[in-house]
């Protein structure tokens, strides 16, 4: 009881001296942090560091208009600048907001992955629910202003709130604003993205459309070696049936795993997917999937003595013809996906389709079904190669330099002849035409070499693998039309450069899946904003500008930092505060 009471006498005797002090003093006097009294002026940034770093418990102020809860935050809006100014200013934030521990911020970057999860109608429409009841509460808490704030600040804070919403579609433009390289797979400096770049993604998110490649590589080799080792005019390289049985199984497998393994994809995580369907780059590899499955049906070893039925065909060109029915009339009706902005070698993948198309059908023996979509594949190749040959100043997506991507460029005339030459029955003219073609082109590739070094490995150069194929197995059928040393040596060395090119890639994937562990990167594509988020760092780093604009290319700006006075400033008795976080336009330092 004794010590209780000396507790309380002596609050009331530190109560009655404050009191009797803050009489006594004029309203020009403030107590130090050192327990002297000296004269400074009201309002001088003396004045406000002495009360900022006092605590509010050791500050005596005459002036009664100005209550203890204005020198609080009021609002989380203006405990974030409080934050802010106090970093800026050198010093420590007096009521710091980070977590408290790892686990918040694992928690806090694992909802970061939710945008991309799969969710049904129902629970959308709540979370858009939600997401309108957050503006509007925003907006209400910016509205609400202080009396005492500077108009600038006022100003700010009357301003709408812009809210983003990821689960819109991303527009054409915008792929090509933040994203950068050949394949459009590299994020620009000055861009953010949605997910932590610091972190490994979880594996669906990082596993890309572009792995079909594998499959279309492994398939198209296994048709080589069945024509090396059934064609009577390459007897003489004595190919055994042995390769083409295990290529077969490896494509098979690799076609069966990707497939699995991206459908999970799209069951957990379809906003990842929608993404890579409206990238201008990765959308064509939806084709792949279907190419890479004729492909086995074509390259099915002869010991096995299958026999193709029609209805194979009819499932595999059905996804396709619904593609094609999408992507050619956005060519056709413009927009922002014309062909003239989106066109890149990666859009072979969509002709080729048509070319493999016809020579299935013609295998299962529906020539006019053949016919319908080599004709397709011929009136959408001559307008992309026109247009890819001209390198528009619109189309945005097409490399400045050469890059592995251009040898798709070979595909769609190497299928195109093989596709004429099953429906015909011969390697006439037409087939001899396109298999020119390819040829030429080839070879303007092949001997320009040296510019396609210093490429990062991606998965993505798989697909560029089977127009080789294609064309060594066209050179073997017109080897068999024009059976002559030449024409033996041109398909022995085709196939060849095409086989040891597989093998390469073959090796070089499985170092990076399972010794190097760098296979499947974080996948930046999908990890864009919808609208521009543009920061400029000045010299000092105390303010930045922060840009929002869609892809059509028009941005606003807006100032992230507050140029009104603030409290929070004024937190240590002697420091350096610059001019665009606190008082004035020079640089002072308070005593």
């Amino acid at each position: 009881m004794g010590e209780d009471e000396d507790v309380e006498m002596g609050k009331r005797s530190s109560a009655a001296s404050s009191t009797d002090l803050e009489q006594a003093m004029p309203a020009t006097t403030a107590v130090s942090m050192d327990g002297g009294i000296s004269e400074r002026p009201k309002n001088s940034p003396a004045w406000m560091a002495a009360m900022g770093a006092g605590h509010l418990n050791r500050l005596l102020v005459s002036n009664p208009s100005s209550p203890k809860s204005r020198f609080a935050p009021k609002d989380p809006a203006d405990q974030k600048r409080s934050s802010f100014n106090s970093s800026a200013s050198g010093s420590k934030p007096s009521s710091p907001k980070t977590p408290s521990s790892t686990q918040d911020i694992h928690r806090k970057d694992s909802e970061k992955y939710v945008l991309f999860r799969t969710r049904s109608s129902k629970i959308e429409k709540q979370l858009s629910r939600l997401r309108e009841e957050e503006i509007q509460q925003q907006q209400q808490q910016h509205h609400q202003l202080d009396p005492g704030d500077h108009p600038e600040q006022q100003q700010q804070s009357s301003k709408p709130i812009h809210h983003e919403d990821h689960s819109a579609q991303v527009p054409a433009g915008r792929y090509f604003d933040a994203l950068q390289g050949p394949e459009l797979e590299q994020l620009k400096e000055s861009e953010e993205a949605l997910l932590p770049l610091d972190q490994r993604w979880p594996f669906l998110l990082r596993f890309p459309i572009s792995s079909f490649g594998v499959a279309l590589g492994l398939g198209s080799q296994s048709i080589l070696w069945k024509n090396l080792s059934t064609v009577p005019a390459m007897r003489f390289l004595h190919a055994p049936e042995i390769i083409n049985t295990v290529l077969w199984f490896l494509a098979a497998i690799a076609l069966a795993g990707i497939f699995t393994t991206y459908l999970f994809k799209a069951i957990f995580y379809l906003e990842a997917v929608r993404r890579e369907y409206y990238h201008p780059v990765r959308a064509n590899f939806f084709f792949a999937p279907w190419i890479a499955a004729m492909f086995l049906a074509l390259g099915i070893p002869p010991s096995a003595g299958v026999t193709l039925h029609p209805w194979i065909w009819c499932c595999l060109m059905a996804p396709i013809l619904a593609l094609e029915l999408k992507i050619y009339g956005q060519w056709l009706s413009g927009g922002q996906r014309r062909l003239s902005k989106v066109a890149n070698p990666c859009t072979h993948l969509s002709v080729v389709g048509n070319f493999v198309g016809a020579l299935l059908g013609a295998t299962v023996g529906w020539i006019d079904g053949g016919i319908f979509f080599w004709a397709i594949g011929l009136a959408h190749y001559l307008v992309l190669f026109v247009t890819l040959y001209q390198r528009l100043p619109t189309n945005e997506a097409l490399p400045k330099e050469l890059h592995p991507v251009f040898f798709l460029f070979i595909a769609a005339p190497s299928a195109a002849s093989l596709a004429w030459e099953k429906i015909t029955g011969d390697f006439g003219i037409v087939s001899r035409i396109a298999f020119f073609i390819a040829l030429f082109l080839f070879s303007s590739l092949i001997v320009r070499i040296n510019f396609f070094r210093g490429f990062r490995f991606s998965l993505a150069w798989w697909a560029y693998t089977f127009p080789m194929t294609a064309i060594s197995i066209a050179s073997i059928h017109y080897c068999q039309e024009v059976s002559t040393p030449v024409t033996q040596a041109l398909a022995t060395i085709l196939s060849s450069v095409s086989s040891a090119t597989v093998a390469l890639l073959f090796v070089a994937t499985m170092c990076h899946w399972l010794v190097w562990k760098t296979l499947f990167p974080n996948d930046l594509a999908i990890a864009i904003t919808n609208r521009r988020r543009k920061r400029k760092r000045h010299s000092h780093g105390s303010e930045e500008d922060f840009s929002t604009s869609s892809g059509n290319g028009s941005s606003k700006s807006r100032d992230a930092t507050s140029t009104s006075t603030d409290w929070s400033c004024a937190i240590l008795p002697s420091v350096e505060m610059s001019t665009s976080s606190c008082f004035g336009t020079k640089t002072k330092v308070i005593d």
